[in-house]
């Protein structure tokens, strides 16, 4: 996941996983693939962001908070949020959040 996520003008809402890894991936990588395919397909799901260096950050996009609910809810998730408490992070923190207003820049490709 390396590109920025093409969000529609706001309000949407912002979900931000911050996590610390265990040693190890047992499984976390794969699941992770996982869980970005399948909440694409959610309704209300808007795009996500991703980046590990120490500290990780997850910050996947939706257009309301039932979306983030019904995903919360969601079974395969429900099993990889078990997983990570028991088996990939030594610590997280979950942040939801309301984007009011966003704006960015984008250089022209040469």
């Amino acid at each position: 996941m390396s590109d920025i996520a093409r969000t529609p003008q706001p309000p949407y809402y912002a979900v931000i996983f911050t996590s610390e890894r265990t040693e190890g991936d047992h499984g976390n990588a794969e699941m992770a693939d996982e869980m970005v395919e399948l909440a694409s397909l959610q309704p209300g799901f808007l795009g996500v962001e991703s980046a590990r260096e120490g500290v990780g950050i997850t910050v996947s996009y939706w257009d309301s908070l039932e979306a983030i609910h019904k995903w919360k809810q969601n079974e395969r998730h429900v099993v990889a949020q078990r997983k990570g408490m028991s088996e990939w992070y030594s610590k997280y923190k979950t942040r939801i959040c309301k984007v009011e207003r966003d704006y960015g820049y984008e250089a022209a490709h040469k």
